[in-house]
């Protein structure tokens, strides 16, 4: 695919092709995305649809693979072996499907990771050995298709240019350098029959292989363009070189024929036209792939092997095996000493260590780990040895998710790219109509005499020189950079973005968040640090502490808030105090969650309230002086009161605190200075929520509010015509992400696949949302810069070529150097996104927390 019209003309073929539902296509990334029924087609009429379209293609993924293992056979020598083992495979618990190729001895399987794993279908294989017939496998690793292709498409520009240029360079020296040396011009101008001179023949010769063998991708893409009813850069192309050719033909047999007739041949205009859009195309292709280095070092986090430990009864290693990475299955074992990678995602369960995750949260500064804490694949464990169980391996580690997310971000198409696409669609056949119109002008205008004679070249006439002017035009306008002016910036700054800690799920996402004027943000895990603390508990009846501690336990057992946890946490560690902690405690039954508000259930004959005071004014429990007023103290100290009610009377208060994160306040004045306003909503009480406002510099709050009513509160910011993005942890905020213009979860930790939201914040530091903004902000501009650089070089050079300057300052573009400027155009436009690689974040907190006195 060459320019935006080729990716529309794929992605018409795929969306009529039947059974398709949907289509996505990627210029920049060259790939596409189908949704189909499985019933009605199948992988394979897909690729033949984009064959027909005029296009190559191969499958990627089939997409209905979690996890799947490429395997080497040993011991496979017929089709009976291939049927056993294959059978054999078949009937393991947990695999999905068995491709097998016996000519190269090869089986790919997809399989369930919760059930089965790579080392188990290797045992599967052995075990299937019949007699002296022995069977075995091992992993083999398929070149990553998209590398191979890129590597390739690299080497055939390189070389198609290379051999262009054995042929160009010596049709430009024979026709701009030897005819002004005296000996070799005499001789190339010596007649070998009529008119025909040995340098036309000599120029001629040279030039065919050019245009018909090495410009041969060109007729064949302007002919599928043609067949489709559309137009591209091969048309262009075509165009302009068979224009100069043909011409120059016509001039050989004309000078063959005729002993009289004198004409210029325009080969060396043919020729090095064709070099020059190969070169460019070959810089483009090299720039392109610079695009996704960012992305590319994430797929590479991974270690190759790991070392797979076996444990006693009391915890000591008994065994170390050094396997590769690909072979772990869940629940395995295995150590990681100072130094290395962890290999997949688990959770320690033994040691302790600081394990550096700069290169996938991008957070500085290495994270202690102890038994209990998870690890990401892909970091680096930095000085203790810990022992590792993991948790997901293949396609469901933390790092495979990152790098699908940024892929589908990467294929997505940014609104701004309809812009592209509008001027695509009736761009070439404009061009071909400005250049007809120009040689036609300029042609009629010197057969009326309309300009002076001396206004033409010696060894040119009217005719040549209007057909120069007018060939100028068709290969000086390139198509390209308008269709590359988005994707690349896209595909840089998505990939830059996953680098620093912050995924974009795509251009929509990118172009709506530059538009921000307004964050909300939620409170708890997002300003706050996310752990509340029990600070102190009192009790209002005469309840005892230990029956107090019990309704509390029971009742929040079931909740996931972190008010709850934090709850019955301090209410056991209460029991344990008065040294009556049970071993039991009643199950709550009728357990119910009230939004925004707290948690019922019944714990044995009592009815039981955990929550705020809204809750309990909703069951109509009455509140004396004294509970009010502990009330109104708790929140003045910036601290959440969780009442407890037992059959209609408050029997008690835990009074919880939420430190808030160090850098909210800086971050807030940051986006002020930005000309964003911040504005708070919380389910937490008013006088909580204004404390915690107050603190970080948010002036509008909106308080005790439950999830539903945070999406209302959104949507009445939008209603004023601010574009909002909502900044939530993504569980409990999933209805106001979904409202926002932008919805940013953050603290997503190893969980990045949050469908609500657009952008994901893999730490849980508020800077990121500095950076996604601003981030976002760069990447726009640098689309407008790109789309002036390609829309400013079209509107510039088509009159420039046209020979607007020409009758005044006498300059004019030859074909050979309009045809290097349109592949200026397209590189100048990706080396323009490839400048969002330096992006640095805006607001480093570490550096100005050290500044900050």
């Amino acid at each position: 695919m060459a320019c935006t019209s080729c990716s529309e003309a794929v992605e018409r073929a795929l969306s009529v092709a039947d059974g398709v539902k949907k289509a996505v296509v990627g210029l920049a990334l060259e790939e596409a995305k189908v949704h189909f029924d499985p019933n009605v087609t199948n992988p394979k009429q897909i690729i033949e649809a984009v064959e027909d379209a005029g296009f190559e293609a191969d499958l990627i993924s089939p997409g209905n693979d979690v996890n799947k293992v490429h395997l080497k056979l040993v011991g496979v020598h017929s089709l009976e072996d291939a049927k056993t083992v294959r059978t054999a495979l078949e009937l393991a618990i947990g695999v999905n499907h068995v491709d097998m190729d016996v000519e190269e001895d090869r089986v790919t399987i997809s399989y369930d990771s919760d059930v089965t794993g790579p080392r188990s279908l290797i045992k599967c294989i052995k075990e299937a050995s019949i007699g002296l017939t022995s069977y075995d496998a091992s992993l083999y690793v398929p070149p990553r298709q998209r590398d191979l292709d890129h590597w390739n498409e690299i080497q055939m520009y390189r070389n198609q240019f290379l051999w262009s240029c054995l042929f160009s360079i010596p049709v430009f020296v024979l026709s701009m350098v030897l005819p002004m040396l005296p000996p070799y011009g005499v001789w190339l101008n010596y007649k070998i029959y009529n008119m025909l001179t040995i340098g036309v023949l000599l120029r001629c010769i040279l030039c065919a292989p050019v245009q018909f063998i090495i410009g041969r991708r060109f007729y064949v893409g302007a002919y599928h363009a043609l067949r489709r009813k559309s137009a591209n850069m091969d048309v262009l192309v075509a165009v302009g070189t068979n224009a100069a050719y043909f011409y120059s033909l016509y001039v050989l047999i004309k000078a063959l024929t005729s002993n009289v007739f004198e004409g210029q041949d325009f080969f060396e205009t043919s020729a090095m036209l064709i070099s020059f859009i190969l070169l460019g195309k070959y810089l483009e292709i090299v720039a392109k792939g610079k695009t996704s280095d960012a992305l590319a070092k994430l797929s590479e986090l991974a270690p190759d092997t790991a070392c797979l430990v076996s444990l006693d009864s009391n915890g000591n290693v008994t065994s170390e095996t050094e396997i590769s990475t690909q072979l772990i299955q869940r629940n395995d074992l295995f150590k990681i000493v100072p130094g290395t990678k962890v290999p997949v995602d688990g959770i320690v369960i033994d040691g302790q260590s600081y394990v550096n995750e700069s290169m996938i949260t991008g957070e500085a500064h290495p994270v202690a780990k102890r038994a209990g804490d998870k690890v990401i694949g892909g970091t680096v464990n930095e000085n203790g040895c810990i022992i590792v169980k993991a948790t997901h391996v293949g396609s469901e580690t933390a790092l495979s998710q990152i790098v699908q997310l940024v892929e589908a971000a990467q294929l997505a198409r940014a609104p701004v790219q309809k812009l592209a696409d509008q001027i695509s669609r009736f761009f070439v056949p404009t061009v071909v109509a400005a250049a007809f119109i120009t040689w036609v002008a300029w042609f009629i205008t010197g057969v009326a005499g309309l300009y002076p004679k001396h206004w033409i070249p010696k060894a040119m006439d009217k005719f040549e020189l209007a057909l120069q002017f007018g060939i100028s035009v068709v290969v000086v306008a390139c198509p390209c950079a308008l269709g590359l002016a988005t994707p690349t910036a896209v595909m840089v700054a998505t990939g830059k973005g996953a680098s620093l800690g912050v995924l974009i799920k795509g251009g929509t996402a990118l172009q709506k968040a530059h538009k921000v004027k307004a964050v909300v943000f939620d409170k708890t895990g997002t300003l706050t640090v996310g752990k509340p603390i029990v600070v102190s508990a009192v009790l209002f009846s005469g309840v005892t502490m230990d029956e107090f501690c019990d309704m509390a336990i029971a009742a929040e057992a079931n909740s996931e808030h972190p008010l709850a946890k934090a709850v019955a946490e301090h209410a056991k560690t209460l029991r344990k105090k008065h040294e009556s902690l049970v071993d039991h405690v009643e199950d709550a039954k009728d357990f119910e969650v009230h939004p925004g508000a707290g948690v019922s259930g019944k714990v044995g004959e009592k009815i039981v309230l955990v929550g705020n005071k809204r809750l309990l004014q909703d069951h109509n429990v009455p509140m004396n002086h004294e509970v009010e007023d502990y009330i109104s103290g708790t929140e003045k100290l910036a601290r959440t009161c969780v009442l407890v009610a037992i059959d209609g009377k408050v029997a008690g208060a835990f009074a919880v605190t939420d430190p808030v994160k160090p850098e909210a306040g800086r971050v807030v004045r940051f986006l002020q200075s930005m000309g964003i306003s911040s504005i708070m909503v919380t389910g937490d009480n008013w006088g909580t929520a204004t404390a915690i406002a107050r603190e970080v510099g948010i002036d509008q709050v909106f308080a005790e509010t439950d999830p539903i009513g945070k999406a209302a509160k959104i949507k009445e910011i939008q209603m004023k015509g601010v574009t909002v993005a909502m900044v939530g942890d993504g569980i409990n905020d999933s209805p106001a992400l979904v409202a926002a213009d932008v919805g940013m979860a953050i603290g997503a930790g190893t969980n990045v696949a949050i469908e609500a939201a657009d952008i994901v914040l893999i730490k849980s530091n508020l800077e990121d949302v500095v950076t996604a903004i601003d981030l976002s902000r760069k990447t726009m501009s640098k689309i407008r810069l790109n789309y002036v650089w390609a829309l400013g070089y079209n509107v510039l050079a088509m009159p420039i070529a046209a020979g607007v300057l020409f009758p005044f300052t006498g300059i004019r573009l030859p074909p050979w150097v309009a045809g290097a400027c349109m592949a200026a155009s397209s590189l100048s436009v990706v080396c323009s996104s490839l400048l969002l690689q330096s992006y640095k974040k805006p607001l480093n907190v570490d550096r100005i927390s050290r500044l900050t006195p």
